[in-house]
């Protein structure tokens, strides 16, 4: 089966109140799921990372294929594609998450998109992080 991954993270203060989200779609649209949960306190790429790691183990879950992965983060796809280096040690332990549940799936390209491309996925971390306010 073919899907699309789309990932979000964000936290408001940078490391600060964090989400992650992410919405697995079937080939034709249909949502097979879709999360947006708060982390606690993180940074914002450690937060994108986060849903990047939920989103490929709940597809490698489902039996999925062949998965797109759709991030309006540069720096998570650039990374993951293997085009920048990972420094940072929380990111470098993400990844090899992240590359422990690709493996489970017989192919995995990344696309980087414009925020506004990643319209449900931003929702789901928005609406996280407004519900763990109200609960603070």
């Amino acid at each position: 089966m073919k899907a699309r991954l789309f990932t979000d993270g964000g936290s408001r203060g940078n490391p600060g109140p964090a989400a992650s989200a992410y919405v697995l779609e079937a080939e034709d649209g249909t949502v097979l799921d879709a999360r947006g949960e708060p982390i606690g306190v993180a940074t914002n790429n450690v937060a994108e990372y986060r849903a990047l790691v939920a989103g490929l183990a709940k597809a490698a879950e489902l039996g999925i294929e062949e998965l797109e992965v759709v991030s309006d983060s540069e720096l998570l796809v650039k990374q993951m594609r293997g085009e920048y280096k990972i420094k940072n040690a929380a990111l470098i332990d993400l990844s090899f998450e992240a590359k422990r549940h690709e493996r489970q799936i017989t192919s995995v390209r990344y696309t980087a998109v414009r925020r506004e491309h990643n319209e449900l996925a931003d929702r789901l971390v928005n609406d996280a992080l407004d519900q763990e306010a109200k609960r603070l």
